[in-house]
């Protein structure tokens, strides 16, 4: 055993014992371990675009639902900003319309005529002459003379009477109380306060024609 010869000649009737691969065998070995390569590789591609197919079939399928876009919303207003917000309007109080008059009750009121103002019955009445003072005194009624009052002083007429007195120079008139004894100057019978003299316009001339008209005694 120890004898390289021996070793070699042992070594070669073995490999003439042991069958010959053929080379038809070893080809279809070779084909075989190829398809199983192929197989395993596209096994692989085909796993990772299942999902993304399996995606873009269930969007583009003819059946399946596509959501309603969000209508644009409006641009947000002042009172949505925190400004003054539109009252409620179920607790908005509705402005009561004016109601209109009608037509006969309006008719009516333009077709009355005006009351005409009644004119003071007059007593007495005559011309004379008018003179005025303005002195502070004692009046022969009791009561202080007071040449702003429209009073004046006449001989007989009760006191308090109401006379209306004219100047026939320029045709203003003013209604006095007599409330005084006077003038005892010929040809006049009145005397009037500084402010009824002003009424008429005779304070120029001092002592002017009037016409008077007693409208109430005492």
């Amino acid at each position: 055993m120890g004898n390289p010869d021996e070793r070699h000649r042992l070594h070669a009737r073995l490999r003439a014992r042991l069958p010959r691969p053929r080379p038809r065998t070893l080809l279809i070995v070779a084909g075989v371990a190829a398809a199983v390569l192929v197989v395993g590789a596209f096994a692989v591609v085909n796993g990772a675009k299942a999902p993304a197919d399996s995606a873009q079939a269930a969007q583009t399928a003819p059946g399946a639902a596509t959501p309603a876009a969000d209508p644009p919303r409006p641009e947000p207003s002042r009172a949505s900003r925190g400004g003054p917000r539109d009252p409620d309007p179920k607790h908005t109080k509705k402005k009561a319309k004016p109601k209109k008059a009608r037509p006969e009750a309006v008719a009516e009121h333009k077709a009355a005529p005006k009351k005409p103002k009644k004119k003071a019955k007059v007593l007495q009445s005559g011309s004379c002459e008018a003179s005025f003072y303005g002195e502070g005194q004692m009046t022969a009624s009791g009561e202080p003379f007071d040449p702003n009052a429209l009073t004046a002083a006449h001989k007989t007429l009760p006191m308090g009477s109401k006379v209306r007195v004219t100047n026939k120079n320029n045709g203003r008139s003013v209604v006095v109380r007599i409330n005084d004894r006077g003038p005892y100057a010929g040809g006049r019978c009145l005397d009037l306060s500084t402010a009824a003299m002003k009424k008429v316009g005779g304070t120029g001339s001092g002592v002017i024609p009037v016409r008077y008209e007693v409208l109430s005694r005492g």
